[in-house]
């Protein structure tokens, strides 16, 4: 009995040292309605976390519970209202995830190692993890719905602001661009032309199954792996080129005709069709640049330069009439921003570090109206071309004001206005939802109040 007891005095000392390593002896120290959080599910987000290299602003292990909880509050929400996210993306993302980790790390042995877990456990926590975040995502759009600002509205917060309380708004630039795509020989064309319609065939006579040479040949990352399955999309989530024609197929064991889009050349095969959205497969064949088409395409983008610096025509006449870039030259080459996480989304203002790095880097080194010297650039459609960049504008950082950035100024009101709504959310269903913490996890500073009752 005093051997019991002796080693049960060992085991409380030993609670707080326990708490903060892997692989102990499982506990629940949370439950949030009909929902559990588990010591494991806390060692296994802190290790995430820890990998990919996220700040932790306070206790992990205050941080990571709440922000478990509030979770919880969300994903229950979330079965009520039915919301329900794109699976194909999921497995996209969990790849991508993977890849890194794995290259980060330096093998598969050592990602099981570092966690501590088999590769195939690692890849479906991981799976579950990004499920829940754009379930969650999903449901706080679905809350927040549209928030409509009026001038006035942006007037009020900024003269309600004391002027040590401006925010800084920090140095912004204006850029407009011109690019030059290498020209591809038509007999390279032909070649992928002909490589997708051999596919077709094989797959029309049975040859070989459609999502087998999607693995093995399709160059889109992104569906590759899953036998070029796309998921359910609408048409708006579609390339144009590519929509009117998956919309049209109506047999799962036909392939389309040969599709072109600023992607490349796809086939495409039905899997499925409901209401409005379609799910399909393709296959993606990308035309090479070589060098050689690279150095001619530098050749004439060097004598477009050439001319802009002899102002024999204006960059903005260039950009309209010369350029590839479709989504700048009917803008006069002026960039927006499409940043949707940046105060200047869906402006022409850009932060450094929201520009393309290779757009960064030359505009950096030049004066307002300057030209850069052409450079070579991989677009967000992953091509390679020739491009030529103008500093249009560069505004310093500085404390906020009306006039120089109103756009920003909503946009701040706009997150605060959200954060808001969410936290009244998160406080309603404290409220109304069951919660139990154990005793030596309740002494936290909690970024929501009302967590332990009293």
């Amino acid at each position: 009995m005093k051997k019991l007891f002796f080693l049960l005095c060992i085991l409380c000392g030993l609670s707080p040292w326990l708490r903060a390593q892997n692989n102990v002896i499982d506990e629940v120290i949370w439950v949030v309605g009909d929902d559990a959080i588990l010591l494991s599910d806390v060692e296994q987000q802190r290790l995430y976390m820890q990998n990919d290299g996220q700040h932790i602003d306070g206790d992990p292990y205050c941080v990571i519970p709440e922000n478990l909880a509030v979770q919880k509050l969300y994903l229950n929400q979330a079965k009520i209202d039915t919301v329900q996210v794109n699976e194909n993306q999921i497995i996209s993302q969990v790849d991508q995830w993977i890849n890194y980790v794995v290259k980060q790390i330096g093998s598969k042995e050592k990602v099981e190692e570092y966690f501590n877990k088999k590769f195939s456990q690692i890849k479906e926590e991981r799976k579950e993890m990004i499920r829940q975040q754009q379930v969650v995502q999903q449901m706080q759009n679905q809350l927040i719905g549209e928030i409509r600002l009026t001038p006035s509205e942006v007037r009020k917060y900024f003269s309600k602001l004391p002027q040590d309380s401006l925010p800084s708004i920090p140095t912004t630039v204006q850029v407009e661009i011109i690019t030059m795509e290498p020209k591809i020989p038509i007999d390279q064309i032909d070649a992928i032309k002909k490589k997708l319609r051999d596919f077709s065939k094989d797959i029309t006579s049975g040859k070989i199954k459609f999502a087998s040479l999607a693995r093995l040949y399709s160059e889109d990352p992104g569906s590759a792996p899953h036998g070029g399955e796309l998921g359910f999309m609408s048409k708006t989530e579609l390339l144009p080129e590519f929509a009117n024609v998956a919309f049209n197929l109506n047999s799962t064991k036909r392939v389309s005709p040969i599709v072109h889009t600023e992607y490349g050349y796809h086939i495409i095969q039905l899997i499925e069709k409901r209401g409005d959205r379609v799910n399909c497969r393709h296959i993606l064949l990308k035309p090479k640049v070589s060098e050689k088409e690279l150095k001619e395409a530098t050749i004439r983008m060097d004598s477009l330069y050439n001319d802009l610096s002899k102002k024999k025509f204006s960059f903005e006449e260039a950009a309209m009439y010369v350029s590839a870039d479709k989504d700048t030259k009917n803008n006069k080459g002026l960039m927006v921003n499409s940043n949707y996480q940046s105060a200047h989304a869906g402006t022409s203002q850009f932060e450094m570090q929201d520009l393309p790095q290779e757009v960064g880097k030359q505009i950096d080194t030049l004066q307002e109206g300057g030209i850069s010297k052409p450079f070579h650039m991989i677009t967000k459609t992953q091509k390679e071309v020739i491009a030529v960049v103008k500093l249009v504008k560069r505004t310093k950082g500085h404390k906020a004001n009306l006039s120089d950035d109103y756009q920003a100024l909503k946009n701040i009101v706009k997150d605060k206005k959200k954060k808001e709504l969410l936290r009244n959310w998160i406080l309603e269903k404290q409220r109304t939802t069951y919660v139990r913490i154990n005793k030596e996890w309740q002494s936290c500073d909690f970024k929501y109040p009302g967590w332990v009752k009293k």
